[in-house]
């Protein structure tokens, strides 16, 4: 059993995310349902993920991975919900941290 959410936009790449619980920190089994989230965005995140990988910008190609996957995940929202209040303060810092990113 799963939750599946979908989020729909015009011309975007399409995604299907899915996440599994594994175990708890005592290393304990939990019946939880698979979290399955449908979306778009506006960039190929794959290929930020290997951009990302080559750069080994942290320990591991995984963190590298988390990373990039988290940071394209809240970019996108940010970026469809700019005018939103909770964004005022992030617009620039965003911008900011995004062009040193991509600048390394």
């Amino acid at each position: 059993m799963s939750t599946e959410y979908d989020v729909k936009m015009k011309k975007a790449h399409q995604y299907k995310l899915t996440l599994e619980y594994l175990e708890n920190q005592n290393g304990e089994n939990l019946d939880v349902p698979s979290f399955v989230l449908r979306f778009e965005n506006h960039d190929d995140i794959f290929s930020i993920i290997k951009r990302m990988q080559e750069r080994h910008f942290f320990d591991s190609e995984t963190e590298d991975a988390e990373f990039a996957i988290g940071l394209k995940l809240f970019s996108e929202v940010m970026l469809r919900h700019r005018n939103h209040p909770l964004f005022d303060e992030m617009q620039i810092a965003m911008g900011a941290f995004m062009k040193k990113l991509k600048s390394q």
